[in-house]
């Protein structure tokens, strides 16, 4: 098979979160399947020095930075279709609040990338998994808001340690439609009826072998569900 990973840059606080795609690679070559790397030509929101979280001034580009993970092989993302690949997943990373969508700033009120949503409807339309990574929920919730596809995804867990507002989080995916349940960092939630697969991973504390765990396991969820 041929899974897509749509990258939206190279970075937690502005891209993708690189552990998680670095992580979602591994998985997807464990499993005997291709990866197709993908990502938009487009800048990113901004650009954050990753050393002390201050912005700079300066631009980059999403799918130059993206290349940086997929050493060099990335897809332009209005040059994929469902067709091209079997699965999709969306490592997180603030790149899917910030640059995919604008949740990090409007919260549930934001927009998406058309181009984004595009590609995540076509692919629920005929049957092929989508897997939401860490924050990555918020772009599926988007893409998916006002339709008659009505999502069931986690985001983490209130019953664990994490640097984020997961109450906040749930609330603004229950105001796009989304049902929601709570998921540890060593779980997973799999909703069947529109296969779609998410886990928490870096939403909530987690060391390493519990993050790849989490997204093997999810993307082993994902791949049962082709």
């Amino acid at each position: 098979m041929k899974i897509g990973v749509l990258l939206s840059g190279c970075g937690v606080y502005d891209g993708a979160e690189i552990h998680e795609s670095v992580f979602a690679l591994l998985a997807i070559a464990e499993a005997g399947h291709e990866a197709v790397c993908i990502s938009v030509d487009k800048d990113q929101h901004h650009v954050v020095n990753h050393l002390n979280g201050e912005e700079q001034n300066e631009k980059r580009n999403m799918m130059v930075e993206a290349a940086r993970i997929a050493r060099g092989e990335v897809t332009e993302i209005n040059d994929v279709s469902p067709a091209d690949i079997d699965m999709l997943i969306i490592p997180g990373g603030f790149g899917s609040a910030k640059n995919f969508t604008s949740w990090a700033f409007d919260g549930p009120d934001g927009s998406i990338l058309p181009e984004v949503k595009l590609l995540l409807v076509n692919m629920v339309n005929v049957g092929k998994p989508l897997i939401a990574l860490c924050v990555s929920p918020v772009v599926v919730a988007k893409a998916f808001e006002g339709s008659d596809v009505k999502t069931f995804m986690t985001i983490g867990s209130d019953k664990a340690e994490s640097d984020y507002d997961i109450g906040g989080f749930v609330d603004g995916l229950s105001k796009t439609g989304v049902a929601t349940t709570m998921k540890l960092n060593n779980e997973i939630n799999v909703d069947r009826v529109n296969k779609i697969v998410t886990a928490p991973c870096y939403m909530m504390k987690s060391d390493l072998i519990t993050l790849r765990n989490n997204i093997a396991n999810a993307i082993n969820a994902g791949i049962e569900l082709v």
